[in-house]
């Protein structure tokens, strides 16, 4: 097919007839597609540069902005600040909340719809309460979606032995995921942060990056230490000399 914008005798003769518009119509049509794919150039690059903007520096960018990229920009704002309260919602938390038996059922019963609750039952002067408080308050930081409580035993359950001591308990939406009741279950005072997250994620209440259980690892190098200690048994006995 001719190209209808070379110079050329057939083209001028289609032009003289009107088949062909004149050669200046046909550079404006030109001009006109230019410009229309420099502007769609420089609305891509005005997205993009809103996606890598910040709300304050979208602010401080306003007033080189046209009237179309100021309605674009308005839009990705409302569309930024949405962002921001829902993370803020989900990660409201961050810390271990103390809280009294009068506090339950506000703190935990009506916690709210999908809220994961950690509730570690203690009393001062056990140290294996005191290092496991000291735990939750790093993984309380490390999942701020997660609420982590603690209470005083005997505020929350009247009597409540000591012998149970630490207790943790997993709610969601009020009701009990998991429990974990007494030294035994927490290995005692070799706890470890991470063996205690792994445990409570093992109830679905936080999800962990630790690929394995890290009271495996320990478990494994033990049996593998115990081995090397343990001489190798003689096949058969040296025969006695005569």
């Amino acid at each position: 097919m001719q190209d209808p914008n070379a110079d050329t005798e057939w083209n001028d003769i289609l032009r003289k007839k009107g088949i062909l518009p004149p050669k200046e119509k046909l550079k404006e049509q030109e001009q006109a597609e230019e410009e229309r794919e420099q502007q769609l150039i420089q609305q891509k690059s005005v997205v993009k540069t809103y996606e890598d903007m910040t709300l304050e520096e979208l602010e401080e960018n306003e007033d080189e902005f046209s009237e179309d990229d100021e309605r674009a920009m308005e839009m990705y704002r409302q569309q930024r600040l949405a962002e921001l309260k829902a993370l803020q919602a989900k990660n409201k938390f961050g810390h271990v909340i103390e809280i009294s038996g009068q506090d339950y059922i506000q703190e935990i019963t009506k916690a709210g719809k999908d809220i994961w609750v950690i509730l570690h039952l203690y009393k001062q002067g056990i140290p294996l309460c005191a290092l496991i408080n000291q735990h939750l308050n790093g993984l309380a930081r490390k999942f701020p979606d997660v609420k982590f409580i603690k209470a005083i035993s005997t505020t929350c359950i009247p009597n409540y032995p000591d012998r149970n001591l630490p207790t943790i308990f997993v709610y969601i939406e009020g009701d009990i995921k998991a429990q974990f009741i007494g030294p035994l279950v927490f290995g005692g005072m070799n706890l470890t942060s991470d063996e205690l997250e792994w445990k409570i994620s093992e109830s679905g209440a936080i999800k962990t990056d630790l690929e394995e259980n890290p009271r495996k690892q320990i478990q494994d190098q033990l049996m593998t230490s115990i081995k090397c200690s343990v001489p190798a048994r003689r096949e058969e006995s040296d025969p006695e000399d005569d």
